[in-house]
């Protein structure tokens, strides 16, 4: 793991960290119920804070696959998984907070966002 690797993961848990703290400051300030906006922030803040946590993890699972070896390109699919989840956090919290969040709607955005990964991800 070069020094830019480890760089990258401190910065990765810095922002995550910020964000946990971002979803505390809207969750202990404001009520999802009272303004129809302020549940929409929160699914975002608690979105972003979701996808900003998981791109360390994505690229530790990545490097761990290829045998302690970071390869071009590895940030950017670690990003862009991080990017999947936070959008899908987002997506379920705020169709869950309109109350028209059904299994199957769910079952269909996870496979939407399964099916486009792996298109996206093919090594070639």
């Amino acid at each position: 793991m070069d020094l830019r690797d480890r760089t990258g993961n401190y910065f990765f848990v810095l922002m995550a960290m910020a964000a946990w703290a971002g979803v505390f400051d809207v969750l202990s300030t404001t009520y999802p119920r009272a303004n129809a906006t302020n549940g929409l922030v929160g699914a975002g803040v608690i979105g972003l804070a979701c996808g900003v946590t998981m791109v360390p993890f994505f690229w530790l699972a990545v490097f761990a696959r290829h045998r302690r070896i970071a390869f071009r390109g590895d940030w950017s699919r670690a990003i862009r998984r991080g990017a999947w989840v936070a959008m899908v956090v987002t997506i379920l919290i705020a169709l869950r907070i309109q109350g028209v969040l059904s299994l199957p709607i769910a079952v269909f955005v996870a496979a939407l966002v399964v099916l486009a990964e792996t298109v996206l991800s093919v090594e070639r």
